[in-house]
């Protein structure tokens, strides 16, 4: 049973923007994809590349009063408890239009990742390199496709 069950649930790439947009505001879907994740319907998948983004955005002034810096970490360190760690050996550089963003596709390709969540579709989607297979989401079009 928990094999399949193993088998079932969907794995995740979750952008930082993603993060970052469920931690500003109260509801809407880039939390409940953080819910989902928190709650193991889906599995994220992070490397060291998108973890110190994470780290990095904490620091960032961009907060709101509907989290605390607390509060932040503490989802950041529970997503850690959830999370499969994927090592990076082999880079595709897809050449998407923000070279910062590359890191993104081959860590999903790395991890057979089912879809990358972000709200920068257009540029994730704009790279040179396709994977059948794939999906580059918005969070609501994530929660539509693999509810």
């Amino acid at each position: 049973m928990k094999a399949y069950m193993l088998s079932s649930m969907v794995r995740i790439v979750i952008d930082t923007n993603v993060f970052v947009v469920a931690m500003r505001a109260e509801g809407g879907a880039s939390r409940e994809i953080l819910r989902r994740a928190l709650h193991g319907r889906y599995i994220p998948l992070f490397g060291n590349a998108l973890w110190l983004e994470y780290e990095d955005v904490l620091g960032q002034p961009l907060w709101t009063q509907a989290t605390t810096d607390g509060e932040r970490r503490a989802v950041m360190a529970a997503l850690a408890s959830r999370e499969v760690w994927i090592s990076i050996y082999y880079g595709w550089r897809p050449n998407l239009a923000d070279e910062g963003d590359n890191h993104l596709i081959e860590l999903a390709i790395a991890g057979s990742a089912a879809v990358i969540i972000t709200h920068n579709v257009a540029d994730l989607r704009g790279g040179e390199m396709r994977w059948p297979g794939l999906h580059i989401l918005k969070p609501s079009e994530c929660l539509e496709k693999f509810s």
